[in-house]
Formats: C-alpha cells, sequence, structure tokens
C-alpha cells in the first residue's frame, strides 16, 4: 500500500490530514499462527476497496494532468501561450 493512502496533504492545511479511505477500526486482517481458514471477503470489504481503487485511479489521472503540463513542448517564440 501506498503512504499517500493513508495520509493526504492539503494545501490549505500544512499538516497532514487523515484520509478518509482507510479506517483502522474495520481492519481485522491481523492473523494468527492458529488461523487456518483463508478470510472471507464481504461485499463491504469489496466496495471499500474498489472505492479505494477509484480514488487512486483519480489520483493517477491528476498526476498525469500535471506532469503533462510540466513537461509539454513551450510554445514557439511569437505565439502567445494555450
Amino acid at each position: 500500500m501506498l503512504l499517500r493512502e493513508f495520509l493526504s496533504f492539503d494545501r490549505e492545511h500544512p499538516d497532514p490530514v487523515e484520509d478518509d479511505r482507510y479506517l483502522s477500526q474495520h481492519d481485522t486482517s491481523i492473523l494468527r499462527k492458529k488461523d487456518l481458514r483463508k478470510t472471507r471477503l464481504t461485499l463491504e470489504m469489496l466496495n471499500s476497496l474498489r472505492k479505494a481503487g477509484d480514488a487512486r485511479e483519480k489520483e493517477k489521472t491528476e498526476e498525469l494532468g500535471l506532469i503533462r503540463t510540466m513537461y509539454a513542448t513551450p510554445p514557439a517564440e511569437g505565439q502567445p501561450p494555450v
């Protein structure tokens, strides 16, 4: 997992803010030696995984847009920027 899934930084708030996609009280993935069976995924777990994936995809597209503007070819001299 990525660190930014747990913490997010905002321009208005200089301190890190907890992300709502991960709730530690819902994390029941602690396994012990005597646990022999696989854990069963519930629909609620699958839905939260889907939401986290959707948020990750959205962040990735936003970052790609920023990268495209950063590394775009500069406009030719004499032409106004677009």
